[in-house]
C-alpha cells in the first residue's frame, strides 16, 4: 500500500532517452538480452507510468541495461503537511450547498388499494 506522505517520480523515460532510445519498443531486446520476457504492451506500461509492483529482475535489468541504480529510476520526495500529490485531476470549484451526508433519499410510501 503507498504511503500518503511520499510522492514518487519514476524516470525510466528520461534515463532512456539520456540513452538514445526514444521508443518504448526499443527496450524489448536489450530486456530479452538479459532474460527478462515482457511483452510490448508491458513494456509500454512499465515506461509510461510508474509501476505499482516491480519485479526485482525487472529493476536490475533495467540498470543494467541503462547503466543506472534503482535511485537513478527512482526518486522518493516526501510531501509536507499543507502539500499534496497531484493526481492529474483538474482543480474543482468547491461547490457549496448540502454535503452528501445530507443528502439522503425519502423512504417510499407504498398505498395498497383497499380490498373489496
Amino acid at each position: 500500500m503507498p504511503n500518503p506522505d511520499t510522492a514518487i517520480t519514476w524516470r525510466l523515460r528520461e534515463l532512456m532517452a539520456t540513452a538514445g532510445m526514444f521508443q518504448t519498443t526499443e527496450l524489448i531486446e536489450p530486456l530479452r538480452n538479459v532474460g527478462v520476457q515482457l511483452s510490448r504492451e508491458q513494456v509500454f506500461r512499465l515506461v509510461t507510468r510508474p509501476p505499482a509492483r516491480l519485479n526485482m529482475e525487472v529493476l536490475a535489468a533495467l540498470c543494467t541495461i541503462l547503466d543506472c541504480t534503482p535511485n537513478d529510476l527512482i526518486e522518493i520526495h516526501p510531501v509536507g503537511i499543507g502539500q499534496t500529490i497531484r493526481t492529474g485531476t483538474t482543480n474543482r470549484p468547491e461547490v457549496s450547498g448540502p454535503s452528501v451526508g445530507s443528502l439522503r433519499p425519502v423512504p417510499a410510501r407504498i398505498h395498497r388499494p383497499p380490498r373489496d
